[in-house]
């Protein structure tokens, strides 16, 4: 630990030393101008110069200054929350340049969206409500994955399975893990094996923007997107900094290195990424024996291109490679005592990788295919179980795009093949190994009608075969009413599918002592959602912007998979509910923007996920009945220090307890996480920045006489480590520097 923390003080010494040495270039050069808005001076603005890291903000009077530019012209570029970005074009000589610029209140805050549509549109003409979070947002609160970072997202929660190896799924609206699709690049690559672990190794070094879909979507992306979908955009080459870096190091011994560069190679320019996150304490805080942090040794290399064709079509390539060893157990284990019965353990070895891309045909017509192949192999042991799993993904997709007058018209056709074979049951017949292979062959139709300049209709439909449960019609509706261009409301309705696969989403399955007792063949499960929005734009006279987004939703299950850890304590029964399960809920986003520069982004659920079967109606284990998230950004003008203040609350859920002898909660109480940050940007991109996180050091530990059932006999009967639903990771302090040419 010492040895990284000198490390990267080391590296923070040599960015310092570099910036001093810059400063002394082109000193004379400076840009000094005022920002002005319909009412007056700007404060508060950002301003840059464009394809350079060269940028100031306007002060109180609208005031800016920008020094040690290099002779020559540019292009100047103003923005700020609630306004239209504009550019200027600029000569700058030797000595002081002077400017003045004009901005007018408009849709900054329109970002083009492509998740809902399969098109790229803004979002305020999306009819499909899309929320959008940039990397900004998750620099508030600094992680090494994507699984950790979608913590203070409204609606989004992480969740644990498992108190030893830390598997995690993403819920959304309350609705478990395997029914939330992650894609990256459009690609539903994330799934099956790799939607246990392979979250965990998706680094935000690579990340552009997320976006967040919130109720079935199936009739564009076929299985899994039943409850949300949650899109991975990649940074583009082109757009992409020369040189990035980001080192973080907290006070539990954790480190997280993030590096990338551009290059050029002929027509094409590639973007190289690599992240290594590594942690090696043995912790037990709540002194049951156990790791409370599974520990980790993680790398993943990405390498995405561009090339330029002279036709003008894109075409994209990437390719993602990731390795992980993590293990969690008894606190004396180590790799020597790996699959026996002495000292117990949990290790996993995963190894993954990945190619998608994008290709827009050399034809008159608007035509795209796009593809990606996956490879996840996964060695794992939980105590003396071993668990041997494979699975290989292949989808290829073709899209056409037409527009007729008034119809805008989206046609695809789409093939998705799966292998998967494992040691277990689920891939054996009459005790012969016998790989399971699916294909999912499809076909899908959009059409986006403009009803009138403030009315658009979408219809979709899409028809899948799948080759164990045969044909699979899924349909859509959204509309949407633009009251103005500051009130939206929408309205969409859909039914959705998911085929599931066991083994490979729930591994609670596998760990602990629990038999696993499956009821009969699994029919797919079948949703039906209504979903309204409503969006609001106020814009005050003093700078002030307040941003509001609200929902309601109401969805419909059948064939619901639902595991059942109660109707006895030494098994998990698996069956399709004889019954149906309701989900409903609303949910309320707020944006408010100051013009002194403190921020505040506030979201709030309610949220109601039951399951009725033989006429009793319960309440879902492991859904919260509210939410609650919230982050506090203040900046500092005279110290150029930025302040973060950011954290979640959540309210009681059921867990799964041993029965009613259990001295464990079977409810969860009211629990938060919260964290503060302090951040420092030179003029030269470097950013210095630490903190706090989780300042209340809250965990589940807390008013539980234990969390591990049977911790005395991890190979015994009574061994559960089921009963999680939060980390076990305590307060802890955390320092980092980023840089960026």
């Amino acid at each position: 630990m010492q040895l990284r923390i000198i490390i990267l003080l080391t590296f923070t010494y040599y960015l310092f030393c570099n910036q001093l040495h810059s400063q002394e270039f082109n000193s004379t050069n400076i840009l000094k101008g005022v920002i002005y808005d319909d009412s007056g001076v700007l404060p508060f603005a950002n301003i840059f110069i464009e394809g350079t890291s060269l940028g100031s903000s306007s002060d109180e009077n609208g005031v800016f200054i920008i020094e040690n530019i290099p002779t020559g012209s540019y292009k100047v570029v103003a923005s700020f929350t609630g306004y239209t970005s504009i550019k200027k074009k600029v000569s700058i000589t030797a000595g002081e340049n002077k400017i003045n610029l004009v901005m007018s209140q408009g849709s900054s805050l329109d970002e083009v969206v492509i998740t809902g549509t399969l098109k790229a549109v803004s979002r305020s003409e999306s009819p499909v409500p899309v929320e959008i979070y940039s990397p900004t947002f998750f620099k508030k609160n600094p992680t090494p994955n994507l699984f950790e970072s979608l913590q203070n997202i409204n609606g989004v929660r992480p969740q644990l399975n498992c108190s030893i190896c830390n598997t995690g799924d993403i819920h959304i609206n309350g609705l478990e893990g395997p029914y939330t699709l992650v894609m990256i690049d459009g690609m539903p690559i994330v799934s099956g094996l790799s939607t246990v672990y392979g979250l965990s190794g998706i680094p935000n070094s690579l990340i552009d923007r997320i976006e967040v879909v919130k109720g079935p979507a199936s009739s564009l992306y076929g299985s899994e997107a039943v409850g949300g979908l949650i899109n991975v955009i990649t940074k583009n080459p082109n757009d992409a900094p020369e040189v990035s870096t980001d080192i973080f190091a907290t006070g539990w011994g954790e480190t997280n290195i993030d590096f990338g560069f551009k290059t050029k190679l002929g027509n094409a320019t590639g973007l190289f990424g690599a992240n290594y996150f590594y942690y090696d304490q043995v912790i037990d805080n709540n002194n049951d024996g156990f790791t409370d942090l599974t520990l980790q040794n993680r790398i993943s290399i990405f390498n995405k291109w561009n090339f330029n064709r002279k036709s003008g079509k894109n075409f994209t390539l990437a390719g993602r490679f990731y390795y992980e060893d993590r293990w969690g157990g008894e606190n004396e284990w180590n790799s020597d005592f790996r699959g026996s019965n002495q000292i117990y353990g949990e290790s996993i070895y995963t190894a993954r990788y990945e190619i998608l891309g994008n290709y827009e045909l050399p034809v008159k017509e608007p035509l795209t295919l796009s593809f990606s192949y996956t490879d996840h192999d996964q060695d794992s042991y939980y105590g003396i179980v071993s668990y041997q799993a494979k699975q290989r993904i292949g989808f290829t997709q073709l899209t056409w795009d037409k527009k007729l007058k008034s119809h805008d018209l989206l046609f695809g056709a789409a093939y998705r093949y799966q292998y998967y074979d494992d040691n277990t049951p689920a891939t054996a017949t009459n005790d012969i190994n016998d790989p399971e292979e699916t294909s999912t062959p499809g076909i899908f139709l959009q059409d986006e009608i403009t009803l009138a300049s403030k009315h658009k209709l979408l219809l979709g439909a899409r028809l899948d075969y799948h080759n164990r449960h045969g044909t699979i019609f899924t349909p859509r509706l959204a509309y949407k009413w633009s009251i103005n261009d500051k009130n939206i409301f929408r309205l969409n309705a859909g039914t959705g599918f998911r085929v599931v696969n066991l083994f490979t989403e729930d591994h609670a399955a596998l760990t602990g002592s629990r038999e696993v007792i499956i009821e009969e063949d699994l029919d797919p499960e079948e949703s039906y959602n209504v979903n309204l929005n409503y969006i609001k734009k106020i814009f005050f006279d003093n700078g002030t912007f307040v941003g509001l987004d609200a929902s309601a939703w109401y969805t419909y299950f059948t064939n619901a998979i639902i595991p059942d850890y109660e109707t006895n304590s030494s098994e998990i029964r698996y069956g399709n509910l004889d019954g149906h399960a309701v989900s409903t809920g609303i949910s309320l986003n707020t944006n408010i923007n100051f013009s002194n520069g403190l921020k505040f982004t506030l979201g709030m659920s309610g949220l109601n996920v039951s399951n009725t079967e033989n006429g009793v109606t319960t309440r879902q284990i492991l859904t919260e009945s509210f939410t609650g998230t919230w982050g506090v950004t203040y900046k500092i003008q005279s110290l150029n220090l930025t302040l973060d203040y950011t954290g979640n609350i959540y309210g009681p859920m059921r867990l799964a307890t041993q029965g009613p002898d259990d001295p464990r909660r079977d409810k969860s109480p009211w629990w938060s996480i919260q964290n503060i940050q302090f951040s420092h940007k030179t003029k030269n991109n470097i950013e210095i920045y630490g903190g706090v996180k989780n300042l209340l050091d809250w965990t589940p530990s807390r008013g539980n006489p234990f969390l591990i059932a049977g911790a005395d006999d991890p190979f015994g009967p009574d061994f559960d480590t089921t009963y999680i639903y939060a980390s076990n990771q305590g307060i802890r302090g955390f320092l980092g520097v980023r840089y960026s040419l």
